[in-house]
């Protein structure tokens, strides 16, 4: 979509952020309940074969499973070692391998944590044993560490893909950005043959990872500039939502810097731009500014500013960049004109927390089938981009759902394709039903469910 598409289309997009009546945003149909409350930051929230879901509580360390039949919850594993000190690190990714339930020699369930090395933070994947009869997780082996991990932008979504390797994604850690904004961004910045020889990942920054359930690099992993590593594609931002489709296709949500967060189809040694481009490559509000490189005067002698930066700080448009590899979105939520206004229409953006790719057709809800389901943090809402029949483009701009006073951190989809649950976060800044900023929530820390109740 280029920027002059999506400028005919301003009008249609300002009407949705800055809200329509809810009869308007396509929720009828569907009710909205609890399902499990008192969460301490539940961060995913999984489907498992057992017919629970499996929830990440962020800051409690633990994964606890919930009955969503009548909320009762059970805690599989609390885990230690988990360092949490902001309000993006601790206990985040949670993947179930595809055969739990089959036998001894698969009943793992990998997690993704931050941890203390030493006298920095990293970033690790451990795997555990699962007991059905008695519904703990034990048995406890890292499969990876030394991982990046910082105090913004990290990632931490994590999936098992169809072909049975690992996905996770990683964010640049914050690099060129608010506090951090005289530290550089290295999301341009790819290992070493030398680095991955000595287990060094520290250039694994605003990456999404292919792993063997091991941990080990995939034999067809692809070579980027020369050397084969964990990393499937680069250049990315702040990817917090992996979802892949039957067919074998990943798909990526990623935070944009206040306008163009992206919905990405990821391929193989794709370049997806950041930070030299956000969004489509458009040359509209968005101009790299790199903080770390000021010239006349120290970054750390400067004052962090999106929209006034100072003249020491070199300046690129986004079409003065190239790359053979780069890979455009297939869509941005949302990419504005140079002369949007910020201060008097809000943000651009919904910071989109996960991602999930809804498939049903008879018996689901008329008219998803093909559909990327979009949760949002400072929005409090969803949105529903249906997909080409193929999968690889955008058919359409993205439709808004469920408003409410929530942040919504992650969904699961029920096997009915009726029911969505959602992870939401136990505090935290959003917008409600009247779009104005809140941080009073009306569904703290807990597992809501919308179900679908219209025809099939």
């Amino acid at each position: 979509m280029s920027g002059l598409r999506w400028s005919a289309g301003l009008l249609t997009m300002v009407g949705l952020l800055l809200g329509l009546s809810w009869q308007a945003r396509a929720q009828d149909g569907f009710t909205l309940s609890p399902v499990a409350t008192g969460l301490e930051h539940p961060w995913e929230v999984t489907w498992g074969p057992d017919d629970h879901l499996w929830v990440t509580e962020r800051t409690a360390f633990r994964v606890t499973r919930v009955n969503p039949s009548d909320g009762a919850t059970q805690v599989a594993v609390t885990i230690p070692g988990v360092f949490q000190s902001v309000a993006q690190d601790g206990l985040l990714g949670l993947a179930l391998h595809p055969r739990l339930l089959e036998g001894p020699g698969e009943a793992f369930a990998y997690v993704a944590f931050t941890y203390e090395d030493v006298t920095d933070v990293r970033l690790k994947i451990r795997r555990y044993a699962y007991d059905a009869d008695s519904g703990l997780l034990d048995d406890p082996v890292d499969i990876i560490t030394g991982l990046p991990a910082h105090d913004d932008h990290l990632g931490g979504r994590m999936v098992i893909g169809p072909d049975e390797k690992l996905y996770l994604s990683i964010g640049d850690q914050g690099g060129n950005w608010l506090h951090n904004f005289c530290n550089p961004n290295l999301a341009q910045v790819l290992p070493t043959a030398a680095e991955v020889q000595a287990g060094d990942w520290a250039s694994y920054e605003g990456t999404i990872l292919r792993l063997d359930l091991d941990g080990s690099i995939p034999g067809d992993n692809p070579t980027i500039d020369g050397v084969r590593s964990h990393i499937l594609s680069y250049g990315h931002r702040n990817p917090q939502g992996l979802a892949f489709g039957d067919d074998g296709r990943l798909y990526a949500s990623e935070h944009g810097p206040s306008t163009d967060d992206e919905l990405n189809l990821v391929q193989a040694a794709g370049n997806y731009g950041w930070p030299d481009v956000a969004g489509y490559q458009d040359d509209q509000m968005y101009v790299y500014a790199n903080w770390s490189a000021s010239t006349s005067a120290p970054c750390n002698s400067l004052s962090f500013s999106q929209s006034a930066v100072p003249a020491s700080v070199p300046q690129t448009a986004e079409t003065s960049w190239s790359h053979p590899d780069f890979r455009p979105p297939l869509q941005t939520l949302f990419t504005v004109p140079s002369d949007y206004d910020f201060d008097a229409q809000g943000r651009a953006t919904i910071a989109p927390s996960s991602l999930a790719l809804y498939t049903a057709d008879r018996g689901g809800i008329p008219g998803w089938g093909d559909s990327l389901l979009v949760p949002g943090l400072i929005k409090g809402r969803m949105y529903r981009q249906p997909l080409s029949a193929d999968g690889t483009t955008a058919d359409g701009e993205p439709i808004e759902l469920f408003r409410t006073t929530n942040r919504y951190r992650d969904l699961a989809l029920h096997p009915d394709g009726r029911t969505i649950y959602v992870a939401t976060d136990s505090s935290g800044r959003t917008t409600g039903a009247d779009d104005s900023m809140t941080q009073s929530l009306e569904h703290p820390g807990a597992i809501i469910q919308f179900t679908y109740e219209g025809d099939r």
